[in-house]
């Protein structure tokens, strides 16, 4: 999450240059619209990883609820498994697509257009790691109770 917190305070500094560059200065600065946009990009995947390891973003409440016993363990095991799927895909495509644009640069910053893409299999393997220790970390609800 601080490196989510960072990319945001990057996106938001380099935002800032451009509007002003571009309307005190009037010399718009060629590379803060790409950093905005890389730097918004990183801070979601890594953000996603802190919603999945609170159990914050895949959210069955109803089924959850009003199930118990084997049940409600069967929700869980099925949301863990089409969670685990979903971020093994964008993992195993993510990962092909970064290698495929290796070799073209990004506009305005002179660097490899990887370095954007890369964002998608990074955050996605520290999402599965947080899905599943949501799913092991079994001490409390969303409630803060003890199941």
């Amino acid at each position: 999450m601080a490196a989510a917190c960072l990319a945001l305070c990057v996106a938001g500094v380099a935002g800032l240059w451009q509007v002003t560059s571009r309307f005190l200065l009037e010399s718009p600065a060629t590379w803060s619209e790409a950093l905005v946009r890389t730097a918004l990009i990183w801070m979601c995947y890594l953000g996603l990883a802190g919603a999945f390891r609170q159990g914050t973003l895949v959210s069955i409440d109803l089924c959850h609820r009003l199930s118990r016993g084997w049940l409600r363990l069967l929700v869980e095991w099925l949301v863990l498994s089409a969670a685990l799927a979903l971020l093994g895909v964008m993992l195993w495509h993510g990962w092909g697509i970064t290698q495929r644009v290796a070799a073209q640069n990004l506009a305005g910053l002179d660097i490899s257009i990887a370095w954007g893409y890369a964002a998608v299999p990074v955050g996605a393997g520290f999402c599965i790691i947080g899905v599943v220790a949501h799913f092991l970390d079994r001490r409390s609800d969303e409630h803060g109770q003890a199941v």
